[in-house]
């Protein structure tokens, strides 16, 4: 069975795309192969900055012959679904046959395909693989229509078994295949031939070529880390520079630089994402200060001089941008050592949204929020209102617009230049947390109601203008913010109802929207254009009266409260989004992303229902331990009985009630109980009574749980020796009397009936 050996040789490929480029042409061929009936045993893809190689072990020599049937219209059918059909299977109607079926006779198309070499097979999908591949971006040069990411200049296609090598005949847009290739574009430039993916990495490696990047990044890091260590220094970790620095190089060249004393002033984050982002430079600190001191570059090529060349023109460029860094830092110090008003100022010329107004407006959205929540994290509200105020005041700064990955980190050290108290400077960071399911989550009270304030606001603001997620679609990161409400909530045990915070969250986002489009479109009314003043008054009503008291509030010479009624619905009309409850809508969003959090800690959906369906649903960290309880429980074999106990109850109790048209709800009296296992079902519930509604009241869910298991035995035992049915009446009722307190017990904990099996 041969093996098989692809390379696309190109000019340079971004880093960014090889690792994908790599996946993508493995998928593309191997998929195409085995469609075609050419199995393999394994294969390997692998990057370079100049070319994507596969490596298929194994692969069958021709492919078997294909025998298939399929059926076609009814004999009958109008031509052109016959045509159709035939077109699809690639047949004519005299290869057609005519079977019996259930629903009477049918075409049958029988396509028998011969069996293929692996070379023609290989060709054809490889053209369509090189054809079709898909680049983020690609381009055409020449006359010719091939597209790839950078000018393809060669294909090495070969076929290796006992026999030797074989060359897969292939030409595309004029690049015929072959089985040679180029080593490293100045070391060993010169073509050579390969035989076997063997021959072809050994003689790779011979013309300074390293095919893995794995094997790259690792020699990287190694000499980095070695010569570092020779000096007393430590390289700060980055494996996602790594990775891309290990695809900027074919044969790579550790040198080690030196930053100016000049720029030490700096702080560490600015040195390091001005290296990272600019140079690609990894940042080197010294072991005993922590002062990040020298940086690491790594070159394409090895020179005479050891790289003293390339290592000097590094650190020209390299004091050119800290330059520009220093600038910027000291210039931003200045306005925050005045107490950074300038940014704030000139925060209410920057939009935060089309439809939701600056910035400016969104912090003063952010402000009242954050304030309503301060009482809820045990923080100050003051100093809250103070830290919403400021939290965002490093967008403004020349440092921030030029790395934008800073902002956060900035606000902080502005913050407490500025003289600001260390929570207040913390929050400005932290209020962006958590970022992702793997970021931390600030614990500082502070913190916590500012990064609470923050998303919340960003999702009353898209739901008012009916921006929402749909399907694979989130452009606004919704979902994210929704898990980051979720992960605050739960991971600070912060207890907050949000049916009592987001209506009025909703109202402000709401009044910023019609003010903000007050600004582009004239609304006509009546007799003319309403003026500004009065719609901006209609579109401020923040409150719950109805728009026909809050009319006569709004002061106007020209219209009568009846017009302004009018006026204040026609404007929300044009605005909003027009759905009637947007508080509930949003809780539903925040239950969906509720079970997918708690569907990574392993807890059913069916049991996140049950709590879902429970009074306070609205406050996240409730459910969040009621759910975790109730899964605890369920994990047990009490729990997982009772609920077939329960159950039992409720069919029987629902079955009944239907047939009597009476509800039993009330009235279970044990001087009619005529059973041992009756008298100690009584008994056990007004057990479990006790100690499940005060538990519940203290929320202490795990300890009315355990009670409500514990009532699994008493049950059992009820339906194991008592009949329900009894043909005394009073008996009969009085022990659906005593169902319906099993029931009633049961769900004062979970609604059981949401749970499956």
């Amino acid at each position: 069975m041969p093996d098989l050996l692809i390379e696309l040789f190109s000019e340079e490929i971004p880093a960014r795309m090889q690792g994908k480029a790599a996946s993508d042409l493995q998928k593309l061929v191997t998929d195409g192969l085995v469609e075609a009936g050419l199995t393999y045993k394994s294969a390997a893809a692998f990057s370079t900055p100049r070319r994507l190689t596969l490596s298929v072990e194994d692969l069958l020599a021709e492919s078997k012959p294909v025998r298939e049937e399929r059926k076609g219209p009814k004999v009958g059918a109008p031509d052109q679904a016959i045509d159709g059909f035939l077109r699809g299977a690639g047949v004519t109607r005299d290869d057609l046959e005519i079977r019996d079926d259930k629903k009477g006779q049918v075409y049958f198309a029988v396509i028998q395909k011969p069996g293929r070499m692996a070379a023609d097979v290989i060709a054809e999908v490889l053209e369509k693989a090189i054809r079709n591949f898909p680049w983020p971006k690609s381009m055409r040069w020449g006359t010719g229509t091939l597209k790839w990411v950078r000018p393809l200049h060669s294909v090495l296609c070969i076929l290796t078994d006992e026999a030797g090598a074989e060359v897969v005949p292939l030409d595309i847009d004029g690049i015929t295949a072959g089985n040679t290739t180029r080593g490293h574009r100045f070391l060993s430039p010169d073509a050579f031939s390969v035989t076997n993916f063997e021959d072809y990495e050994a003689k790779l490696k011979r013309a300074n070529v390293m095919l893995r990047a794995d094997e790259r990044a690792d020699m990287i890091w190694n000499d980095a880390t070695n010569q570092a260590f020779a000096l007393g220094l430590e390289v700060v970790e980055d494996r996602g520079l790594l990775g891309e620095v290990a695809g900027l190089v074919e044969w790579p060249v550790v040198l080690l630089g030196q930053i100016d004393p000049t720029f030490y002033e700096l702080p560490d984050e600015v040195l390091q994402t001005s290296m990272k982002e600019h140079q690609k430079f990894f940042s080197v600190r010294n072991a005993k200060t922590g002062q990040i001191e020298r940086f690491v570059t790594v070159a394409n090529t090895v020179t005479a001089d050891n790289g003293a060349t390339i290592l000097k023109g590094n650190q020209k460029v390299l004091f050119a941008r800290l330059s520009d860094a220093k600038f910027f830092w000291e210039n931003d110090l200045r306005v925050a050592n005045a107490g950074m008003e300038p940014w704030l100022d000139s925060l209410s010329n920057v939009t935060f949204h089309n439809k939701l107004g600056t910035q400016k407006d969104r912090i003063d959205r952010i402000i009242a929020l954050a304030s309503e929540i301060a009482p809820l994290v045990g923080a100050d509200t003051a100093e809250v209102a103070e830290a919403a105020r400021v939290a965002k005041a490093d967008l403004s700064s020349e440092m921030v617009y030029e790395f934008p990955e800073l902002q956060g980190l900035m606000g902080r050290k502005y913050a407490s230049k500025a003289g600001l108290s260390d929570a207040i400077a913390a929050a400005a960071q932290e209020h962006y947390s958590p970022l992702g399911p793997s970021d931390d989550v600030p614990t500082a009270p502070v913190s916590v109601a500012v990064a609470l304030a923050d998303k919340l606001d960003t999702l009353t603001g898209f739901w008012v203008i009916d921006e929402k997620p749909t399907g694979s679609k989130d452009p606004f990161a919704l979902r994210r913010a929704a898990l980051g409400v979720i992960r605050l909530a739960d991971g600070n045990s912060v207890s907050i109802h949000l049916n009592q915070v987001l209506p009025a969250a909703l109202r402000r986002a709401e009044a910023d929207s019609l003010k903000t489009f007050l600004d582009d479109e004239p609304i006509i009314f009546g007799t003319g254009e309403l003026s500004k003043p009065l719609l901006h008054s209609l579109a401020s009503w923040q409150t719950e009266e109805p728009l026909a008291t809050l009319a006569v509030h709004v002061e106007s010479d020209d219209l009568t409260n009846v017009e302004k009624l009018a006026a204040s619905e026609k404007l929300r009309s044009k605005v909003l989004s027009g759905h009637p409850d947007e508080a509930a809508n949003l809780l539903s969003f925040f239950h969906d992303r509720l079970k997918v959090y708690l569907k990574d800690q392993g807890i059913r959906h069916d049991i996140i229902d049950a709590c879902i369906a429970m009074d306070g649903s609205d406050d996240l960290t409730l459910l969040v331990k009621r759910a975790k309880a109730l899964a605890a429980t369920l994990a047990t074999d009490d729990g997982e009985n009772l609920i077939q106990g329960f159950k039992r109850a409720n069919n029987i109790l629902t079955k009944e009630e239907a047939k009597d048209g009476v509800e039993y709800s009330y009235g279970a009296d044990p001087k009619h109980a005529q059973h041992d296992s009756e008298r100690a079902l009584f008994v056990a519930l007004d057990e479990a009574d006790k100690v499940i509604a005060p538990a519940m009241t203290a929320q202490d869910f795990g300890t009315a749980m355990a009670a409500m298991a514990a009532l699994r035995g008493p049950i059992d035992a009820f339906f194991t020796d008592v009949q329900v049915n009894a043909d005394q009446q009073v008996v009969r009722r009085n022990r659906l009397n005593l169902l319906s307190r099993i029931r009633k017990t049961c769900l004062g904990v979970a609604d059981l009936t949401r749970i499956d099996g």
